[in-house]
């Protein structure tokens, strides 16, 4: 693991963590403490997913123990390459590192074939001949005990000899299965016998054509954590009913036998996180794609500009709990905007430019202002930033007819420009065919220069502006929730939710202007833009047009709610 050791050392405790002490107490597995990370190649990562990865490689580096990169892919018809390297990709991105130790479920493939074997041996499992349709409708219901198969007494000798013919490809799709032997009287309905191997004929992106018959996830999941000597396998509490099965299959097969415990998933407001559901917005065109950064995917968030610091920062500040809850998207922005105000230097930036004239201004001179770069960190120092008689300010710090309580710029009013003079407005210009305000008029006070003996006159507003000389032309994307309701998936029966997408979640402003340092910077470098919120290149950038993703706004809802909680 790559994150430094203060950060695991500093972690609160949870019941995960008290449990893995008291095993370490009783030197249960040899003091080892050895997890993994499982997920199925059938979609990008999600935010959910990182509290998982925090968790697991963040215990076992705790006490000093592994944890693997395990790639549960036992269905081939939903799982591709692309996948598998945006997990590796996004893991690495959080921060941590799993060393030698990637594996995949279908490395085993052969051992579980001979850990099914052995339990038809054993006589706890069997070939069935039902359709997908009657094992659901033999099933039962919470309420109602399961009926037996008609297949169900089949001779060890018969399932041996039809479990091999299915591997040997004899039968079509679906029309045999290999079964647990359980109880199909179970209060829980994972033990009625569940499916543990069934015929698909799909290549498989590792393994290609050799196999027609696939272990079902419970069946190669627990056997898998067995094989790699896993001590703690933690999931989450959907999982918790499928315990007494995970158990089971190894108490049966006789192996070593992991401890599986459940924790709480995390929810977030404005939120979807069902790979399922990503994959639909995906699919159906409302993102561009899995890294679109309205997404909650950790491709999304990453190009959006969220650090992986931040997302450590909130896996560890929401904890690990037992029971599910839904945690305030606000929190998670509050993380991001920690993290950026002590690291993202500031530059000057306008978004929906307004020219400003300086008719006392000589024309032909540019003066170079001192600006400081972060006022967080005094070791990023200064930079020099050209002022010039021809600026840009923001459209909206201008208003012909103030409201009460305006204090930006007005006709007859006056402000200070960040760093440079204090400017009054004398004159507004307009469009004669449309009416609207192309250009301000103001003079410029030479005794206020910022820092200057003379600057002490007071106004009631800042501005922050650029050179219109010296500006860069950019694109800036104004992100905002993908979708409106609080509960996106909290819709009546029948309904889409997908109509509780925003929108305007996405603002596209064409015609920005940023200083000419940010010529050069890179795709994923981020920078607070004063007073307008924290900004990310991105990587559809050019030497054309800078594009810069909105990472998230100056406002934090979320200090202030924490703010109040303390008092």
């Amino acid at each position: 693991m790559s994150i430094a050791t203060n950060e695991v050392d500093s972690a609160p405790s949870h019941f995960i963590r008290n449990i893995v002490v008291e095993d370490r107490e009783r030197n249960k597995n040899g003091g080892r403490v050895h997890t993994r990370f499982p997920p199925e190649p059938n979609g990008y990562l999600h935010i959910g997913h990182a509290k998982s990865i925090c968790l697991n490689f963040g215990i076992a580096a705790e006490f000093g123990g592994l944890t693997n990169l395990r790639f549960d892919d036992t269905n081939p018809s939903k799982e591709e390459v692309e996948y598998v390297d945006s997990i590796r990709s996004d893991v690495r991105w959080l921060g941590f590192d799993w060393g030698d130790r990637e594996f995949y479920a279908s490395d085993y493939f052969d051992r579980l074939y001979e850990f099914a074997e052995k339990l038809i041996d054993k006589g706890k499992a069997y070939v069935d001949d039902l359709s997908a349709d009657q094992i659901r409708e033999y099933r039962g219901t919470l309420t109602e005990p399961g009926r037996n198969s008609p297949f169900r007494d089949r001779s060890v000798a018969e399932n041996l000899d039809l479990f091999h013919r299915m591997r040997a490809g004899e039968f079509p799709d679906g029309s045999h299965t290999l079964r647990a032997k359980i109880d199909m009287a179970s209060a829980n309905l994972n033990m009625r016998d569940p499916v543990m191997y069934r015929i698909l004929r799909t290549a498989h992106h590792r393994t290609g054509d050799k196999w027609c018959i696939y272990p079902t996830y419970d069946f190669a999941h627990g056997q898998s954590d067995s094989i790699e000597g896993i001590t703690h396998s933690l999931c989450t509490l959907e999982f918790e009913d499928h315990r007494p099965l995970y158990d089971w299959f190894i108490e049966q097969l006789e192996i070593h036998h992991p401890q599986q415990i459940e924790f709480a998933r995390l929810n977030l407001t404005h939120t979807v996180l069902s790979k399922r559901k990503l994959l639909q917005l995906v699919q159906h065109k409302h993102v561009a794609g899995w890294d679109d950064p309205r997404m909650p995917t950790l491709a999304g968030i990453r190009r959006r500009g969220y650090p992986p610091e931040a997302i450590r920062a909130f896996c560890e500040r929401i904890g690990v709990a037992k029971r599910n809850s839904t945690v305030d998207i606000a929190m998670l922005e509050h993380a991001v905007r920690e993290d950026l105000n002590r690291r993202a230097p500031r530059v000057m930036a306008v978004l929906r430019p307004l020219k400003v004239v300086l008719t006392n201004y000589p024309e032909d001179r540019v003066e170079q202002l001192d600006a400081v770069n972060n006022p967080e960190d005094p070791s990023m120092g200064t930079r020099n930033v050209p002022f010039s008689r021809v600026l840009y300010i923001e459209r909206d710090d201008f208003r012909e007819e103030p409201p009460k309580g305006f204090f930006r710029l007005s006709p007859g009013k006056e402000v200070r420009l960040r760093y440079a003079y204090i400017i009054k407005c004398e004159e507004v210009v307009k469009d004669p065919n449309t009416g609207e305000v192309v250009e301000l008029r103001c003079t410029y006070d030479p005794q206020t220069k910022s820092g200057s003996a003379q600057s002490g006159r007071k106004v009631k507003a800042t501005l922050h502006w650029v050179s219109a000389a010296h500006a860069l032309e950019a694109e800036a994307r104004l992100y905002d929730h993908l979708f409106a309701a609080e509960s996106p998936e909290d819709i009546a029966e029948g309904e889409d939710w997908t109509k509780n997408i925003n929108p305007n979640s996405l603002e596209t402003l064409s015609s920005c202007r940023v200083e000419r340092l940010l010529a050069d910077a890179a795709p994923g470098t981020r920078y607070q833009f004063e007073r307008m919120g924290y900004f990310t290149v991105d990587r559809d950038s050019s030497d054309k047009m800078l594009v810069f993703n909105r990472t998230v706004t100056l406002r934090d809802p979320w200090a202030k709610i924490e703010k109040g909680q303390k008092k």
